[in-house]
């Protein structure tokens, strides 16, 4: 086993604590005090697992979460005293995969990590993400704020093709040539009706809209905020 593993906690007792736990179950590691230390460590280097504490300072982990999955593809266990449900779907609705709330058992934590790191993906690429959206291109599986969405084969295709090329604006001759057969002609439809679709169902109840049209060019697929 040699997994590694970023731990962001502040009580610096517990992070020793779980840091000496963590390694002697085989794992390296790594650890960071503040908001600015974990985000500048995770680009530094490749972690398997980041254990994150929510009231750290300089930022808090919330925002280095979101920070940090923008950026890379990582799963992220909250480790905080906030118990709260609305505490608990805000540190999952930021993008983390597990939530563990202090004080906790450690074989507990041992376990979350062992399933979260059996659940990372199996292959670079099979799992995109990008802001609060995430598909699995194996399973299909597409999930939005934590909510499942459920996409007919073209529209799967065709948002996986916009989050490959995230904030590029793509013309229709692209998008039609990669997602669709060369016998559809330049002026179908085709594109419009299934991107009218595929934003009701991944941006319609959204506070950010992700598929924004480019007027006399075609599509790009970014947040809006």
């Amino acid at each position: 086993m040699h997994e590694k593993i970023l731990i962001v906690e502040d009580e610096k007792k517990l992070s020793r604590f779980i840091e000496l736990e963590l390694q002697h179950e085989g794992y390296r590691t790594t650890v960071a005090f503040t908001g600015k230390e974990a985000v500048s460590d995770a680009l530094a280097e490749n972690f398997d697992l980041i254990l994150l504490d929510i009231m750290i300072p300089e930022p808090d982990g919330i925002a280095v979460c979101k920070k940090i999955l923008s950026i890379m593809q990582v799963p992220i266990i909250f480790l905080t005293a906030k118990a709260q449900t609305s505490e608990k779907v805000e540190g999952l609705d930021s993008g983390a995969v597990d939530y563990i709330t202090k004080p906790f058992e450690i074989e507990e934590l041992l376990a979350r990590i062992r399933a979260n790191l059996r659940n990372r993906f199996i292959e670079k690429g099979e799992i995109l993400r990008y802001d609060d959206l995430e598909i699995n291109k194996r399973t299909h599986a597409v999930m939005r704020g934590g909510q499942p969405i459920e996409l007919r084969k073209k529209e799967f295709q065709l948002l996986t093709y916009f989050m490959e090329n995230a904030e590029k604006v793509l013309d229709r001759d692209e998008i039609l040539n990669k997602v669709w057969d060369l016998e559809f002609c330049q002026s179908s439809n085709i594109i419009d009706v299934h991107i009218r679709h595929l934003r009701e169902k991944i941006d319609d109840g959204f506070k950010r809209k992700l598929i924004h049209t480019v007027r006399g060019y075609g599509y790009v697929f970014k947040s809006d905020l």
